[in-house]
C-alpha cells in the first residue's frame, strides 16, 4: 500500500477516535500500532513495543515532571496563593480593575512555584473571583482575568509544559526554564495594561479597593517570603549552573513540603494536605507520562514512513520564506487549541513541526517558547478552553459562555505578545545564553 495514503489513514483514525471519546494517548498509540502494521506487521510491531514504554519514559530527566507538580501542590495547601492576593491588593487593588490585575499578579507568583496551568488557575480563581464578586466587578473581567492569569503557569518557569517540550525535542530543560521568564513577565504586565483599559470601560470607581500607602504595601510584601524563596532556589540554582532541573525540582519541592508543615498547625490538615498533594501528582504524571507513550508509538510510525523528513525538506526546498512558514506552523495551534489541550497538541505536532523548523535554522529554545505561548490560547478558547471550564466550576453564577467571552479579551493581548516576541528573538535567547551550564 502506498505510505502517503498509509499515513493519511493513520492521521484520519486518531481524530475518528477521539470523535468517538478515546483518550488522546490511546488514539495516538492505537492510530501508531495500525500504520506500523500496515507498512511491516505485527511481529515487528510487538516486537518494537517490548521495551517501547520503559525507554520513553524511564528517563532521568522526566523526574523533574512530578517534583515540580509536587512543589506546586505542596505550595497550594500551604496557602501561598491566598497571601499573594493580599499582596498583590495592596499594591494595585485602587487602580482601574485593580482586584482583576491583582489576580493576573497572583498567578504570576503562584505560577513561580507552580508548573501548572489548571493549578494555578483554581489556586487564584478560589481566592479572587468571591473578592471581585463582593465589589461589584462585571463577571466577564473576574472569570476572564482569572482563566487568562492561570496560562501564566504554563509559561513562567517551573513549568511541567516547558519540560515536556524539552523532552519531546532533546533541548536544554534548563535552558527551556530559563527561557520562559522574560516572556512571562511581559505577559503578565500585557494581562495588566488590558485589564487596566477594560476596567476603565466597564467597571464603576466604586469598586476599587482603597490606596494603601507605601508602608503598607512594603510591610504586606514580607508575606510573599514563600514565592521568593522557592524562585531563587528554582531558577537561581538552575541560571547560576549549581543545580540541574531535576535537582532544583527535588530541593524547591521539599522546600514547599516544609513550608507545608509550618502553615498547617493541626495533624488532620496537614494529613490531607498531603494526601491530596501526593494523589494530584501521582494522577498528572501519569497522565503525561501516558501521552507521552501514546505520541511515541505514533512518532515511531511517521518516522518509519519518513513523513516528517519529507515534509522538512519540501517545506525548505518550497522557496517560501521562512518566517512565513515558522508563522503559519504556530498559527495551525489556533485550531487545534479548540479541540486538544496542550500536551497532545505539542506530541502530534512537534514530530512534524520541530524537524522543520530545525532545519530552516531556527533556534529551537525561541520556538519552544512561542509554541507554549501558542498553547497557552488554546487554554482559555472554546469548546474546551481547560482553564474556562476550571472557573466556571468555581464561580457557578457565572455561565461558561461568559466565562468564554472574558477570556477573548485576553486572547487578543496574548497574539499581541506573540508577535512581539516572534519579531524580537532576542528577547526569548538573551537570558537562557548568558546561564551557567553544569
Amino acid at each position: 500500500m502506498d505510505v502517503t495514503l498509509i499515513t493519511l489513514l493513520a492521521v484520519g483514525l486518531i481524530f475518528f477516535l477521539m470523535a468517538l471519546g478515546t483518550p488522546v494517548f490511546a488514539a495516538l498509540a492505537l492510530s501508531g500500532a495500525v500504520g506500523i502494521v500496515m507498512v511491516e506487521n505485527l511481529a515487528f510491531l510487538l516486537a518494537r513495543l517490548k521495551s517501547f514504554s520503559f525507554s520513553h519514559t524511564a528517563s532521568y530527566a522526566l523526574t523533574v515532571i512530578p517534583l515540580f507538580i509536587l512543589m506546586g501542590a505542596f505550595a497550594h495547601h500551604a496557602q501561598v496563593g491566598k497571601r499573594l492576593f493580599h499582596v498583590a491588593n495592596k499594591w494595585v487593588g485602587h487602580l482601574p480593575g485593580g482586584l482583576a490585575m491583582a489576580s493576573i499578579l497572583t498567578s504570576a507568583g503562584f505560577a513561580a512555584t507552580s508548573g501548572s496551568s489548571v493549578a494555578t488557575a483554581a489556586t487564584v480563581g478560589a481566592v479572587a473571583i468571591p473578592e471581585m464578586k463582593e465589589k461589584g466587578y462585571d463577571p466577564r473581567l473576574a472569570a476572564g482575568a482569572v482563566a487568562a492569569g492561570g496560562v501564566l503557569g504554563v509559561l513562567i518557569p517551573p513549568s511541567v509544559l516547558l519540560i515536556f517540550y524539552a523532552a519531546l525535542t532533546e533541548v536544554s530543560a534548563g535552558k527551556m526554564l530559563i527561557a520562559g521568564f522574560v516572556p512571562g513577565l511581559i505577559t503578565t504586565v500585557a494581562f495588566m495594561i488590558g485589564v487596566a483599559l477594560i476596567g476603565h470601560r466597564v467597571q464603576h470607581h466604586s469598586t476599587r479597593a482603597p490606596r494603601a500607602s507605601w508602608g503598607e504595601r512594603l510591610s504586606s510584601t514580607t508575606q510573599a517570603w514563600q514565592v521568593l524563596v522557592l524562585f531563587v532556589i528554582v531558577l537561581g540554582g538552575i541560571y547560576l549552573g549549581l543545580v540541574t532541573p531535576t535537582e532544583a525540582g527535588a530541593i524547591g519541592a521539599l522546600a514547599a513540603l516544609l513550608m507545608l508543615v509550618f502553615a498547617t498547625s493541626a495533624r488532620g490538615r496537614l494529613s490531607h494536605a498531603l494526601s491530596a498533594s501526593f494523589r494530584s501528582t501521582a494522577t498528572t504524571t501519569v497522565m503525561i507520562l501516558f501521552t507521552m507513550i501514546g505520541a511515541g508509538i505514533f512518532s515511531f510510525f511517521l518516522t518509519l514512513v519518513q513523513v516528517p523528513q519529507m515534509i522538512a525538506g519540501a517545506i525548505t526546498e518550497s522557496g517560501i520564506p521562512p518566517h512565513l512558514i515558522v508563522a503559519v506552523l504556530l498559527l495551525l495551534y489556533i485550531p487545534l487549541g479548540m479541540f486538544l489541550d496542550a500536551f497532545s497538541m505539542m506530541v502530534i505536532t512537534l514530530p512534524i513541526v520541530f524537524p522543520t523548523v530545525s532545519g530552516l535554522g531556527f533556534d529551537p529554545i525561541w520556538f519552544g517558547i512561542l509554541c507554549v505561548k501558542m498553547c497557552e490560547i488554546g487554554l482559555i478558547t472554546p469548546p474546551v478552553g481547560l482553564n474556562c471550564f476550571v472557573i466556571a466550576g468555581i464561580d457557578r453564577d457565572t455561565p461558561l459562555p461568559d466565562v468564554f467571552r472574558g477570556a477573548l479579551w485576553f486572547v487578543a493581548i496574548e497574539m499581541v505578545t506573540i508577535v512581539l516576541l516572534f519579531a524580537f528573538p532576542s528577547i526569548i535567547t538573551w537570558l537562557p545564553d548568558t546561564m551557567m551550564a553544569r
